[in-house]
């Protein structure tokens, strides 16, 4: 275990090329190494569409920003990407760096920024293939702090660093005046603080979305036993779903998906009294900002991906599973396996039930 001195550190460089959810998780890192080194710049390597967000919310001191697209793009588009990406890394002369994203790019990035400290994983998640470099000087476990969940995973740097751990639930709050423009939002719609239940029915890939038609029956379901209102949320790409479960519950239902920034998503979030959704980052958002949550998860392990600090559920259907989409599912790749399709409607409605039930004394004492 490296033991290093606050007194020399002036910068740190986090790369996290990963989603939105990721770094949510990542920002309980931060914290830590903010409250280690009060003095130091930390800065997030991170996706250009994140860049916003992870400055307003002060997980970073700065952004190095870079476009996934043309990451995947032609042998060109990558080099001259990686080339931007690491000239602007270098100005920086980190003293160390942190990968999270355990990734051959994100090696590559390490070795070329060459900070004195280089954090890396033990073993991989992506063993290194041939003539490939392992860049990292001080290894860290896959999950630190003897913890299951990925948020341990982000955390485990510390551990191997020697850095005591003070923080651990990730919690972001939305700023004033996003929190001022969600509430002009609701009112528009006739909608009062925790008194709807946030809805985003998306994901990355089709097979960790639940079917719009079972969202749409359980929404009927809640809303008619509860009288809470319904948002839906969720980004642009999203909105053909979010058009399938309008045409299939009541008007009362308001459709906010593709209408808001991430900054905004937040703010209206945290006026929720719950949220309902498939595992995806909008999940950890809300539980950042303490709003209770119903997950809903496939071939991805609830225990590692789960929803944290909050009260919550998580839901997923026996396994194995009977595949249900041969056409589409690649396991055992959580990301590419569609058993959350298996999730039937009312035991996503009890879910819901319960946790509103086990935090309406909780709302009480607040109003």
């Amino acid at each position: 275990m490296l033991q290093i001195s606050p007194a020399p550190l002036r910068s740190i460089l986090v790369i996290q090329t990963k989603f939105i959810g990721d770094l949510v998780l990542a920002s309980a890192l931060a914290k830590n190494l903010r409250l280690e080194f009060p003095g130091a710049s930390i800065v997030f390597l991170c996706e250009a569409r994140f860049e916003s967000f992870v400055m307003a919310h002060g997980i970073a001191s700065e952004v190095v920003a870079f476009r996934r697209d043309r990451m995947r793009g032609t042998p060109l588009e990558r080099g001259k990407e990686l080339y931007a990406m690491v000239r602007a890394l270098r100005r920086f002369r980190f003293d160390l760096t942190i990968d999270l994203s355990d990734s051959k790019t994100s090696r590559i990035v390490t070795g070329l920024v060459n900070a004195k400290t280089r954090v890396g994983y033990n073993p991989s998640e992506r063993p290194l293939r041939m003539l490939e470099r392992q860049p990292a000087n001080v290894f860290a476990k896959p999950y630190g702090f003897d913890g299951e969940h990925f948020l341990y995973r982000y955390l485990s740097p510390l551990e191997a660093l020697g850095i005591e751990l003070r923080t651990v639930i990730p919690n972001l709050q939305p700023l004033p005046l996003e929190t001022a423009k969600a509430l002009a939002l609701l009112d528009k719609h006739h909608l009062r603080p925790n008194a709807f239940i946030a809805v985003h029915a998306g994901a990355s890939f089709e097979g960790r979305r639940w079917q719009p038609e079972r969202f749409a029956a359980a929404i009927v379901e809640i809303a008619g036993e509860t009288g809470l209102d319904v948002v839906l949320v969720g980004g642009p790409d999203e909105r053909e779903i979010a058009e399938r479960i309008v045409a299939r519950t009541a008007p009362s239902v308001v459709n906010l998906v593709g209408d808001l920034s991430l900054e905004s998503l937040l703010a209206v979030l945290k006026q929720a009294r719950l949220f309902l959704g498939n595992e995806s980052g909008p999940m950890h958002m809300a539980a950042a900002t303490g709003t209770p949550v119903v997950g809903l998860f496939g071939l991805t392990e609830p225990s590692r991906w789960g929803p944290v600090g909050v009260p919550s559920i998580s839901l997923q259907p026996p396994m194995p599973c009977a595949c249900m989409a041969e056409d589409l599912c690649r396991a055992p790749d959580p990301s590419k396996a569609c058993c959350v399709w298996g999730l039937e409607v009312k035991p996503v409605v009890d879910a819901v039930r319960e946790v509103l039930s086990r935090t309406e004394m909780q709302l009480e004492c607040v109003i």
